[in-house]
């Protein structure tokens, strides 16, 4: 399954790129679709910014990004990197008291915002001191009366962008009045881009919204859905990676990652995921052996001198088999990720303990007797532990792939292989 999003060059007065504009689109025709303007932009932020890594459309400059009037309110612009990003303020969104709060409130956060298709409206003067660019419309507003208005405030702490510039002359008249950033035909249509997309089930998405919307957010259960969702979980630690503060050390468990956003983050964060009602088209066998790896290396890790690090083995068994999950190699997808060293050597390599956890359930799946004895003596795990635990990690994730959406919370974890 792939998403589609279309993006269209920004240019300063030397005709140099200095941004892209990103336009959602759901097929081919790069034409904007019909659908509600706050689900394509949760769409474009799922499957731009939290899905596989080195997606060319996001890559390098700043991306300027259309938020409509709910996505603003609901503060969805805090899920991504203020370096990274424009907001740009949709000309239909109501300039009223929550949207003030809520653009004064981005601003404070550091992030850059941009008024898009601004039609000279005085009730959005106030909001002008917590804006740094205003985007004129050549073909709205005329580009007589868009060269007036940039002449009259070039005193202000604004920059000025001229859009829908479709000609020359009409470039050169906007460089002369005072533009600092140009945007039209006259320079580059938008460009299609085409990216494979990486959603989570929408029943996991499901359980998670009956989570947040809870009083109190229960860390634990959070913490165990997202463990059972391998896209889930992997757009979880893209999104850490790509939050608006790095963290310094790597991020090696689904605890950690959870501790790091806090409560309001991870909120936002599933909402704007149930939004995209996401769907994955990949055979449920494939969910079920990415879970059931995962078990196995938990369970085995906890009988051996891994114990200390059996969530690490519960992460290599789950992402172990992302290549076929997400159709990209697992050097690109392990690539955007902050994972620890040790593990990404154990799941591109087979290095380490964690590799040999890994290169043990290989042999096991592949009926190699002689390597999983060779594997067993290195971990010092007792061989008969390792069908025990084959069998006790198929059953758990059977179960929780079978559980209805109704149940009131996720299957039991399984009981110790020498239970």
């Amino acid at each position: 399954m792939y998403s589609y999003v279309a993006r269209q060059p920004i240019f300063n007065r030397k005709q140099r790129t200095v941004g892209y504009e990103l336009l959602f689109r759901d097929g081919e025709s790069n034409a904007f679709p019909v659908i509600e303007a706050n689900k394509a932009t949760c769409r474009l932020l799922v499957e731009n910014y939290m899905a596989v890594g080195d997606n060319p459309a996001t890559a390098g400059q700043r991306t300027f990004i259309n938020f409509p009037h709910e996505s603003l309110i609901r503060l969805l612009p805090l899920l991504l990197p203020k370096r990274k990003v424009i907001i740009e303020v949709l000309e239909t969104c109501t300039p009223n008291e929550e949207l003030f709060a809520a653009i004064k409130h981005l601003y404070r956060q550091g992030y850059v915002i941009a008024l898009d298709d601004f039609e000279l409206d005085p009730q959005w003067h106030r909001f002008l001191p917590y804006v740094h660019l205003i985007k004129l419309d050549f073909m709205t507003l005329g580009a007589e009366k868009a060269c007036a208005y940039v002449r009259k405030h070039q005193d202000r702490k604004l920059k000025f962008l001229a859009e829908k510039v479709e000609t020359r002359e009409e470039f050169e008249a906007a460089a002369e009045a005072g533009f600092h950033f140009f945007q039209g035909y006259y320079f580059s249509k938008p460009e299609l881009m085409k990216n494979r997309q990486v959603q989570p089930e929408k029943l996991t998405t499901v359980r998670l919204l009956q989570e947040i919307c809870r009083e109190e957010v229960n860390f634990q259960r959070v913490e165990q859905i997202i463990a059972g969702d391998v896209p889930l979980s992997y757009l979880l630690l893209r999104y850490v990676n790509t939050a608006a503060h790095r963290t310094i050390e790597p991020i090696s468990s689904f605890r950690q990652a959870l501790v790091y956003l806090g409560e309001e983050k991870i909120k936002m964060f599933v909402s704007a995921v149930a939004t995209a009602n996401a769907g994955v088209d990949k055979p449920k066998e494939l969910y079920a052996l990415s879970l059931l790896r995962a078990r196995m290396c938990e369970m085995l890790a906890a009988h051996s001198r891994l114990a200390p690090m059996k969530d690490k083995a519960f992460l290599i068994g789950m992402f172990s088999l992302l290549d076929a999950l997400l159709d990209n190699t697992l050097a690109q997808i392990l690539g955007v990720l902050p994972l620890a060293a040790e593990v990404r050597e154990a799941l591109l390599h087979r290095q380490g303990d964690l590799g040999q956890m890994l290169a043990l359930i290989d042999a096991y799946e592949q009926a190699d007797w002689d390597q999983v004895s060779v594997c067993c003596r290195a971990l010092a795990i007792q061989e008969s532990l390792v069908a025990k635990s084959y069998q006790q990690a198929m059953r758990w994730s059977q179960n929780y792939l079978d559980t209805p959406v109704s149940a009131a919370g996720i299957p039991p974890p399984a009981a110790s292989p020498d239970s």
